[in-house]
């Protein structure tokens, strides 16, 4: 048997303008007439958004206002989870498609509403102010002639605003200077010019959208609601360490320091000081030669596992004395054991009645024998 074709797919194929690709998608794109939603590919290839986030921004898109949007009326409708739901809509709120705003009613109830934007991006743009919207008023209609020396029909239709407006200033605002008139534009056309039909007066190309107030807990907000909101910052870096310097910078450590520093550039080239670095490093260096460290010891610290480039000597060798500044050398009644507590063990006896062992620095009696002993001394002092 032969394969079947799809004769609807052929004809759609056909209509695709251009040569088709040999490899790849093809997009055969039917109009939609109804129940679409426009979705920008800032969201539809975000390259930060897993496809769960972008799926899930889709879906709360195509929804009308005044759904609910939460994670388990989400996991109602879609067939993901509420954890996977709960990230992708915390993907959509770092990246400002999402956003929260608490708003207070005017009974005084705290509550929050979910916004969704469909492009955040473009709030954080500088608006330009809305124009003036004035009600429109029925302007006279000029004669034929007139028509071509005031506007020419090429004209956009908002050319017509400006030169309507100074002849109805007069009669709104009376304004106490000389004001042009409006009469002698005919005189200006001449009479040869021959007169275009009688046409209706030409209107916008695009009507304009009809204003729509926006919401009541939009508008106390005067700010952009829909801020893209970055990862929450870092905690801020605490100051870098001083460079560590000796009890007591005496000539000698200041002479040795100074020759290590400079000697490094004989056997490492890369550390080349300056006079002006080297006297700057030379505390941090007395500070490891005063806790005894062996100068070979401060050279193989300062020059091993250099980075590659090396841009700035000076700031590695004072993070390297900081940072690995070994402690002071303990002395010798730090280094000395302590003596263990010795501890005293009673030794054991035996009983001179009852033959019981017990423990007692002195022989004598146990304790029973003595209770019974005690007893019967107290029954002897009664009875007599």
């Amino acid at each position: 048997m032969d394969t079947q074709q799809n004769t609807a797919l052929t004809r759609a194929l056909a209509e695709v303008p251009g040569p088709l690709p040999t490899s790849g998608v093809i997009h055969i794109a039917i109009p939609h007439t109804d129940r679409f939603t426009v979705v920008g590919n800032h969201l539809a290839q975000h390259p930060d958004l897993s496809c769960t986030a972008v799926g899930i921004a889709v879906r709360i898109q195509s929804l009308p206002q005044g759904i609910e949007i939460g994670i388990k009326a989400l996991a109602a409708r879609c067939r993901e989870g509420e954890k996977r739901i709960a990230a992708a809509l915390r993907e959509l709120e770092a990246f400002g498609y999402l956003q929260r705003v608490r708003d207070r009613l005017p009974s005084g109830r705290v509550i929050t509403r979910t916004v969704f934007c469909n492009q955040p991006t473009a709030l954080l743009r500088p608006r330009r102010p809305a124009a003036p919207q004035h009600p429109a008023a029925p302007a006279p209609r000029p004669a034929p002639a007139e028509a071509p020396a005031r506007v020419p029909t090429s004209a956009p239709a908002r050319a017509q605003a400006p030169t309507s407006a100074p002849a109805q200033a007069p009669a709104q605002v009376p304004t106490p200077g000389p004001t042009p008139a409006p009469a002698p534009a005919p005189a200006q056309v001449p009479r040869s010019t021959p007169a275009p039909a009688p046409t209706s007066p030409p209107e916008p190309d695009t009507p304009a959208p009809p204003h729509v107030p926006p919401p009541p807990f939009l508008a106390a907000h005067p700010t952009p609601l829909f801020v893209p909101l970055v990862p929450p910052p870092t905690a801020p870096k605490p100051p870098p360490a001083p460079l560590p310097r000796p009890d007591e910078l005496t000539p000698e450590l200041d002479r040795a320091a100074t020759a290590l520093l400079s000697d490094l550039r004989r056997r490492t080239p890369q550390l080349t000081l300056s006079e002006t670095d080297v006297r700057q490093l030379v505390p941090g260096v007395a500070a490891w030669l005063e806790r005894a460290a062996h100068p070979d010891a401060v050279r193989r610290t300062l020059t091993t596992d250099l980075p590659h480039p090396l841009r700035h000597p000076a700031k590695l060798l004072k993070h390297r004395l900081t940072a690995l500044l070994p402690p002071p050398l303990p002395g010798s009644q730090d280094l000395a054991v302590p003596a263990r507590p010795r501890i005293t063990v009673t030794p054991f006896q035996t009983c001179d009645d009852c033959d019981r062992a017990f423990r007692s620095p002195a022989p004598g009696h146990c304790r029973d024998c003595r209770e019974h002993r005690a007893h019967r001394s107290e029954a002897t002092r009664t009875a007599a």
